[in-house]
């Protein structure tokens, strides 16, 4: 059985518009390119044919990922959350054990943006966060060791 995918209205809605894009825009601009270059012979030697083939079979991969991942999409609006503990959607705000004070908030595995301090519920961040409450501790496995975080504050907002 397929993991469920659990994303966001925005994040949901990001994966729908670029597959309507792929499917109504992309490709058919690239079949109409790969047709016109096929009807000019030789396509061996042909470049608009060879490059427009792989152009296709890249749109009709990604067409197909993004099917998938939106076939498994569990839509969770963070702003319905009424809950003390840190579930998908949350914003947390987090303490080190150097004092240095982080913001993450628990999105999708399509939604990952570290940069602004979103991570992804599968990561070891996220999945040590999931479950906890204001002031407990964390200990956090990660590729250069462990952190210890204290949980500050959880807050459920919209996502942009």
């Amino acid at each position: 059985m397929e993991k469920q995918n659990y994303i966001t209205p925005k994040g949901y809605k990001r994966l729908t518009d670029e597959l309507e894009q792929l499917h109504k825009f992309e490709r058919p601009e690239v079949t109409k390119l790969v047709a016109w270059a096929a009807s000019n012979g030789d396509r061996s030697e042909n470049a608009d044919y060879i490059y427009g083939k792989r152009r296709l079979r890249e749109i009709d991969r990604r067409i197909r990922f993004l099917s998938t991942r939106l076939d498994a999409a569990l839509v969770v609006d963070p702003t319905q959350i009424k809950s003390e503990k840190i579930q998908f959607g949350a914003t947390v705000e987090v303490q080190n054990e150097n004092g240095i004070t982080k913001i993450f908030t628990i999105v999708g595995v399509d939604e990952v943006d570290t940069a602004k301090g979103r991570i992804s519920w599968q990561s070891p961040i996220g999945k040590s966060l999931i479950g906890k409450s204001s002031g407990d501790e964390v200990l956090v496995r990660l590729p250069t060791g462990e952190m210890s975080y204290e949980v500050v504050t959880i807050v459920y907002l919209p996502i942009e």
